[in-house]
């Protein structure tokens, strides 16, 4: 009688990791003050004072792309500069994930356009969750890279804010609900996520109160009762309210994985004004010296603003390997987001 095999050995888990992370600057720049002129330029009634967004937003300046830019532009030149640092080629990426507010086209995946500019030829596709999609991104990437269907994954994303304050306002009173939109700014940003033997992402956590979804909305030109127009409404108010209990489920998670607020080396969190930040780190119990400021000099950069904040904390030599990173997202839905992660 022959002896037994050996029993299998068992399969190494596979974790994922953020193994570099980029953005692109556009080299155009636009102050509060400019923005305000061009303002009471637009419309003469309106009682725009100097330093009105300062004053509400702690907004000073915001960064503007080039007249034809598109969002994919944004994202193909933070794409490729993330490959660069890697020192990959692009046929290296097993997905391309563009997770972004700002869009080229409805159709198809802006994704696509992309990674045809990139040179990636994998598998491409959308996620789209306001502020919050490059977050959501991350944890699709962490989950497909797990379960070993894909071992290098790129998220790009692209925003061209700027455009939307450019829309013309459609009531004469509605100034409050259209302010906010004057803060946004362009930026491109991207992330490299690759499978390791060693934990990377720690885990996270995503919560939504969509009953608040009315608070901020930009309408769809393409489905509107009067064809190729665009609507803006941001009510600040609301939006805040929405996420009103949101900040419990950042302990919640941190518990869950074993740590506390003390434990983390640096928190990036979504910034769409320095009041909001202020109140959300307030909230959260974040020391101010663990936070990178972005608001002010680029203005709400949507899903770009955590990857900014890691990319402005290297720079500033405050993110070392090893550090515990916790990014918070907040967007308008309204939904909320953390996820942790080993740098």
């Amino acid at each position: 009688m022959s002896a037994a095999s050996p029993p299998p050995s068992p399969r190494r888990e596979c974790y994922s990791t953020v193994s570099q992370v980029a953005v692109h600057v556009p080299p155009g720049h636009q102050t509060g003050r400019e923005i305000e002129g061009l303002l009471r330029v637009r419309d003469p009634d309106a009682r725009v004072l100097p330093g009105l967004l300062r004053q509400l937003y702690g907004f000073e300046q915001r960064r503007v792309a080039p007249q034809g830019t598109w969002p994919s532009d944004l994202a193909a030149a933070a794409g490729r500069r993330v490959l660069d640092q890697a020192g990959l080629l692009p046929d290296a990426v097993d997905l391309l994930i563009f997770a972004s507010a700002s869009e080229d086209v409805e159709e198809p995946a802006t994704a696509h356009i992309v990674a045809a500019k990139v040179g990636v030829t994998a598998s491409a596709f959308d996620v789209k969750n306001a502020c919050n999609g490059l977050l959501n991104a991350m944890e699709i990437a962490d989950a497909l890279i797990r379960t070993r269907q894909y071992r290098r994954v790129l998220i790009c994303t692209g925003e061209r804010g700027s455009l939307l304050s450019r829309r013309p306002r459609h009531r004469a009173n509605d100034l409050a609900e259209f302010l906010p939109a004057c803060t946004l700014g362009d930026l491109g940003a991207a992330l490299l996520m690759e499978a390791g033997e060693r934990p990377g992402v720690l885990g996270g956590h995503f919560r939504s109160n969509s009953a608040g979804w009315r608070a901020a909305t930009v309408s769809n030109p393409y489905f509107t009762p009067a064809f190729g127009t665009m609507t803006l409404r941001f009510d600040s108010a609301a939006l805040a309210a929405s996420f009103h209990g949101m900040e419990t489920a950042a302990f919640d998670a941190l518990r869950a994985l074993g740590r506390t607020i003390d434990d983390i080396d640096l928190f990036c969190v979504h910034q769409p004004s320095v009041g909001f930040t202020h109140a959300i780190c307030e909230a959260l119990g974040i020391p101010k010296d663990k936070v990178v400021p972005t608001f002010p000099q680029y203005g709400n950069v949507a899903t770009a603003s955590l990857p900014l904040q890691l990319v402005e904390a290297t720079r500033q030599a405050r993110l070392r390997p090893g550090d515990l990173v916790a990014l918070f997202g907040l967007a308008s839905g309204a939904a909320a987001g953390m996820v942790l992660v080993e740098w």
